[in-house]
């Protein structure tokens, strides 16, 4: 039983083979897909496939690089979808300073709005962070975001950071970079944190994991990450699957 806690499916990557890929996926002993929407389009994409098959879950939000386009209406239109039964989290939402379409400034409102609603409807966060870490923990600290807690997802940074963030009550989700050759913090950290903060995910149809690399990825190679975290941890890849699995259903509160 393989849980891939963060996937989009609702890519265009995929729509001319869109269930072929949901297929193989299930064909590879992945039980629950948590697909995310973080625009309008993905959204709507998100619950298409949330409707759709009973083991798939939406996390809706705005992506930090789009955050200038997320207007007051779209804020209310996500806390509405945040009653749907198939909505298991808020996000992906965070900051992002490696594309320039959005100021910090206007990124960072829509972050701490976002996170406000998250309290407001209790529900987690996903948390996307590229080149803005320490503005990403300090907000979070700021807003006291362990209210909800959540995760970090596709996890690279350092030990100590992935501490700050546990204590929030977040989980750190590792994707396609801990399988790569020179990924080393990545390593380093799933080796040193406690299983029960570690959850698995693809990113699809990005960051495939080695030895896939350069390709589309897809959902059934969230396999490729229980692998190596079981090979960290010195685990048999039954034992990372079953206990990664725990900690999404417990974060997201699905019952089996």
């Amino acid at each position: 039983m393989l849980f891939d806690t963060h996937a989009h499916l609702n890519a265009v990557q995929f729509d001319e083979d869109r269930d072929e890929v949901i297929q193989r996926a299930l064909d590879e002993g992945v039980s629950h897909i948590v697909v995310v929407g973080f625009d309008r389009d993905t959204i709507k994409g998100a619950l298409d496939l949330a409707e759709g098959y009973d083991f798939i879950y939406a996390a809706v939000g705005w992506h930090p690089v789009d955050a200038i386009d997320m207007t007051e209406e779209d804020l209310k239109w996500i806390e509405e979808l945040a009653s749907h039964p198939k909505v298991v989290a808020l996000g992906e939402m965070g900051l992002d300073y490696h594309w320039d379409k959005s100021p910090k400034d206007v990124q960072m409102d829509v972050f701490r709005k976002q996170i406000q609603l998250a309290k407001k409807v209790n529900l987690p966060i996903v948390i996307h962070n590229r080149e803005a870490t320490e503005d990403v923990v300090s907000i979070l600290e700021e807003e006291n975001a362990e209210e909800v807690g959540g995760i970090m997802h596709c996890y690279s940074g350092s030990l100590e950071i992935a501490k700050r963030c546990m204590d929030m009550n977040f989980y750190i989700s590792f994707g396609g970079p801990v399988t790569f050759k020179n990924a080393r913090k990545p390593k380093e950290v799933a080796v040193e944190i406690p299983m029960d903060r570690i959850l698995i995910e693809t990113d699809c149809p990005f960051l495939s994991p080695h030895p896939l690399r350069g390709k589309r990825n897809e959902s059934s190679y969230v396999k490729y990450i229980a692998e190596q975290i079981a090979e960290l941890k010195g685990m048999s890849v039954e034992e990372v699957a079953q206990k990664t699995s725990d900690n999404a259903f417990r974060l997201f509160g699905i019952s089996r």
